[in-house]
């Protein structure tokens, strides 16, 4: 009994970071594809390639936090896992509908909360963890959006005796690197979340020994999956990150995806599970300011900031009570 639930646990996980991916292919190619650099097909298939190189690359610090930085791993079980990830699954896919761009880091995070709550409140929740978070929440897009219009600006001034056409013929190139390099640190952030989530599972049925890591072939099955998502794309998400935001060149897109994947990247090495959506989605709204404040269509970004904020209430509301429907008529310690 226990075999088979973990491996149906570990196939919603998997199917997470599917969804994962479909709703973050906006993230690595909404500008390439606003701006005709490639065609979405391509694309999607340039950025998940890279989303799995950066398996070679990036170690696992993000999976660790997840894995242990949340709650406390002690009261984790194949139902808990379960549970978090049915409410994650839930709400992305939703958002992914209805074109939505929105963090599934934080749905996840928001999963793995509820049944926490459930199990004992508070005392099982790892408030350093929470608490880095939740602040990033804030931070990612607003260090998005400073750095992508500090790019922005230098880079108008550097091109300024440019002709349109020049730079443009220019950027088609440079916004090849941007989103490789933006690809690679959405693979090495959001892949991991994933692999954090198996690992524990794994650990807490005592099917990797006593001490916490991430084997192989989970690291390989998550960057595959997410790869594949990318590859399936998400393209009403497409759409409201490309197109919906605001008007974009292919100077705009290299200027967001350079600020997205320096932001990415540098949490991913210290560990932190930040949103590629929260920081890519500041990085264009920042790009789009140095032409004017109106370029940036505040009305839609209301509407995406709202399904941030929703994001872990909601998933931990959803994981929470499928939880405790669990706990009715299965005994779980």
């Amino acid at each position: 009994m226990l075999i088979t639930v973990v491996i149906i646990t570990i196939g919603i996980a998997l199917l997470f970071d599917f969804l994962n991916g479909m709703n973050d292919a906006a993230n690595s190619i909404a500008t390439i594809v606003s701006t005709k650099v490639l065609s979405p097909k391509i694309a999607v298939a340039w950025a998940a390639f890279f989303n799995f190189a950066a398996a070679a690359i990036f170690g696992v610090h993000v999976a660790t936090t997840i894995g242990k930085g949340i709650v406390n791993p002690q009261i984790i079980n194949e139902y808990f896992i379960f549970s978090a990830l049915i409410g994650a699954v839930f709400w992305t896919h939703y958002c992914t509908h209805f074109g939505l761009p929105i963090s599934v880091s934080h749905a996840l995070i928001g999963g793995m909360i509820g049944p926490a709550l459930v199990s004992g409140g508070t005392e099982f929740l790892v408030m350093s963890g929470i608490i880095k978070v939740l602040v990033f929440i804030v931070l990612s897009p607003v260090i998005g959006f400073l750095l992508g219009h500090i790019i922005m600006v230098i880079t108008l001034h550097l091109f300024k005796r440019k002709t349109p056409r020049r730079v443009d013929s220019l950027f088609h190139v440079m916004q090849l690197l941007s989103s490789a390099v933006f690809s690679l640190g959405h693979g090495s952030n959001d892949a991991q979340k994933t692999m954090g989530i198996i690992a524990v599972l794994l650990y807490s049925t005592k099917m990797i020994g006593p001490d916490f890591y991430v084997p192989i072939w989970v690291i390989i099955a998550a960057y595959s999956a997410i790869a594949i998502g990318t590859l399936a794309g998400g393209w009403r998400v497409i759409r409201t990150l490309g197109v919906g935001l605001t008007d974009l060149k292919p100077v705009h897109g290299f200027c967001a995806e350079t600020a997205g994947a320096i932001t990415i990247i540098g949490a991913s090495l210290f560990g932190i599970p930040v949103s590629t959506t929260h920081t890519i989605t500041g990085s264009i709204m920042g790009v789009g300011a140095t032409k004017r404040l109106s370029a940036v269509r505040w009305n839609l970004a209301t509407h995406i900031v709202w399904a941030w904020v929703l994001t872990i209430p909601c998933t931990m509301i959803v994981s929470a009570a499928i939880y405790l429907v669990l706990r009715l008529f299965i005994s779980i310690p």
